[in-house]
């Protein structure tokens, strides 16, 4: 699911995915897919960040500190930190949106994502006719017959301890995806590195990067509905904290081919992000801090090779409330949407819009679970799911931003 508002179908949002405008809704009625999505919902919400402090690490003191080598690349980009914190950020003129692999920039805003930002986000939407779907380089498999979601039993964190949202600002408004933590090879049993899709973090090719991008691990951990959530504190909507993006990277395929409707840049719909705490973790990493991290396998197997996936994430769209974690589970088929992009998988779900980026575990080569893609796109009935095969453009990516912050 596409994450814009990330990536599902487009469907009208109860507390995950985007609200459908009136043209998106009309497309949605003759369109057979479209792409999942997080969440995202336009609001003033984000006024409340004036005044906050700004940063991409933390100082010893226990305070923020700009990093020299951000200072100097957000200096290059003609952004000013103090207009940028107190809402210039808002600004998504073509000019100043940043486009290209190497432009991510991610200043920390201290308490941005508030308990209101995170719990109205909602998810973004793409729409792939019917005839877009080819073959396999010629071949698809039937389409699956829709599994129904199950309800992850709270809390979060004893059953899916990796899995979370990830929440962004994108010109629609505020926008939530799902994502996992993975192992980072470089950082054994340290990691910080989170996989979500590529459309979670980037709008593709009319777009650029989408901002103030962070990570909320066991969101919602007590797994309480959205009318019992209305005066939660940021504690209980995310008790293992805040961890701001401060790399990311996509797939060059996704930023030059990826669209907000059609499944342009689908196969390679896939993203890695490297995170800090927004407010210090007592010098744990992400996966000490949560206990755990996903093995990423880009051996990429075929679909007769794996028994079983397991999906998960937060759907949003009707009728979910994008509060709480589902998982689906099934054995894949084969998706093709063009016979030049290398074929996806697919899995029988009825998760909705919100659910977008996230993991996709199978059993691994060694007998042990791994992750093995992400959600991506779904159709508008809601009753499959397909995620990217991960092979050698995905190993790219993550070993880019796994060697970034070898050293660090």
């Amino acid at each position: 699911m596409r994450s814009t508002r990330p990536s599902l179908p487009p469907r009208g949002r109860s507390g995950g995915r985007r609200r459908t405008s009136p043209v998106l809704g009309a497309l949605a009625l003759v369109s057979a897919l479209a792409l999942t999505a997080t969440a995202c919902e336009s609001g003033d919400e984000a006024d409340a960040a004036a005044g906050a402090a700004a940063s991409a690490a933390t100082g010893d003191d226990g305070g923020f500190k700009i990093p020299q080598d951000l200072q100097e690349r957000l200096k290059e980009h003609g952004i000013d930190l103090d207009k940028w914190k107190n809402g210039a950020w808002k600004n998504w003129d073509k000019d100043d949106w940043l486009r290209e692999a190497q432009d991510y920039v991610n200043p920390l805003i201290e308490d941005l994502w508030d308990p209101d930002r995170m719990r109205d986000a909602e998810e973004p939407d793409q729409a792939v006719d019917d005839g877009d779907i080819s073959g396999d380089q010629g071949v698809t498999d039937p389409e699956p017959a829709p599994v129904r979601a199950r309800a992850v039993q709270p809390s979060y964190h004893d059953a899916a301890p990796t899995s979370g949202k990830v929440f962004f600002d994108a010109p629609e408004g505020t926008m939530v995806c799902s994502a996992t933590v993975v192992a980072d090879p470089a950082h054994p049993g340290k990691s910080n590195m989170v996989w979500t899709a590529g459309h979670c973090v980037h709008a593709g090719k009319k777009g650029g990067w989408y901002r103030n991008i962070a990570f909320v691990p066991s969101y919602n951990d007590a797994g309480r509905s959205a009318a019992d959530l209305q005066d939660a504190k940021k504690d209980e909507l995310a008790p293992y904290g805040v961890w701001w993006g401060d790399w990311a990277q996509t797939s060059d395929q996704w930023i030059e081919q990826g669209g907000a409707t059609g499944g342009q840049g689908a196969s390679y719909d896939f993203a890695v992000i490297h995170v800090t705490p927004e407010k210090g973790s007592g010098g744990k990493s992400l996966e000490e801090t949560v206990g755990s991290a996903l093995p990423v396998d880009f051996t990429a197997p075929a679909v007769q090779k794996i028994t079983g996936i397991t999906a998960t994430g937060y759907p949003a769209a009707p009728p979910y409330d994008g509060q709480r974690m589902y998982q689906c589970q099934d054995k894949p088929g084969r998706l093709s949407l063009a016979a030049s992009d290398p074929t996806m998988y697919r899995v029988g779900c009825t998760m909705t819009g919100g659910s977008s980026g996230g993991g996709w575990v199978a059993t691994g080569a060694d007998g042990k679970p791994a992750l093995v893609s992400n959600t991506s796109i779904g159709p508008v009935t809601a009753g499959w799911l397909a995620g990217p095969r991960l092979g050698d453009e995905a190993k790219g990516v993550f070993g880019s931003v796994s060697d970034k912050f070898a050293d660090k």
